[in-house]
């Protein structure tokens, strides 16, 4: 993706809690489209290879979620985690992590990731067809910024960490910030 692209417009197979559904397990199917997510507002979409795992798990996910009052601070709506797993493996994810503040997309065919280009094999660690990890401020649908981790490539060796941590997204938001009052 590069600054200044649309979002491409898909439908995501989110499950929601619905106490009116009953029983030990009171959801319910909802389809959600990347407007519902992003239109008219101004978010963070971060995108990882997997819920679980332990860079996304141990600091992208907690980092996102512990500097999400800086976010609000510095004109961010919502923080989005996407990664190309379905909405029940997110779902236990985000409750597993006491996740509050940030919600959790679920990907889990990687249309949207195929769409914007981050679609990468990682056969080599058993996984199949997963997101390389990014993040972006996106403005009404419209990518502001974009932070890529080097190195996209299907079955890359690595898994490289900086590029989109909520630390480089909090440094583009304050400079953007100090140019804007300026």
């Amino acid at each position: 993706m590069q600054v200044g692209a649309k979002l491409p417009n898909v439908v995501f197979k989110t499950r929601v809690r619905d106490e009116a559904v009953g029983g030990p397990n009171p959801f319910r199917w909802q389809d959600v489209t990347s407007d519902d997510y992003f239109k008219g507002k101004r978010v963070v979409l971060f995108s990882l290879p997997g819920a679980f795992t332990p860079t996304c798990s141990t600091y992208q996910l907690p980092g996102f979620e512990d500097n999400f009052a800086r976010f609000q601070e510095l004109g961010i709506d919502s923080i989005y985690c996407m990664s190309v797993n379905d909405s029940f493996v997110m779902n236990k994810w985000a409750e597993a992590q006491d996740v509050k503040n940030v919600d959790v997309i679920p990907d889990g065919s990687g249309e949207f990731t195929r769409k914007v280009g981050m679609l990468v094999r990682k056969d080599n660690l058993g996984f199949g067809l997963r997101s390389w990890r990014y993040a972006a401020i996106i403005d009404n649908g419209v990518v502001e910024a974009w932070f890529e981790e080097p190195g996209l490539d299907d079955n890359f060796g690595e898994d490289p960490y900086g590029e989109s941590s909520p630390e480089t997204l909090l440094k583009y938001l304050e400079a953007a910030n100090v140019e804007t009052a300026a």
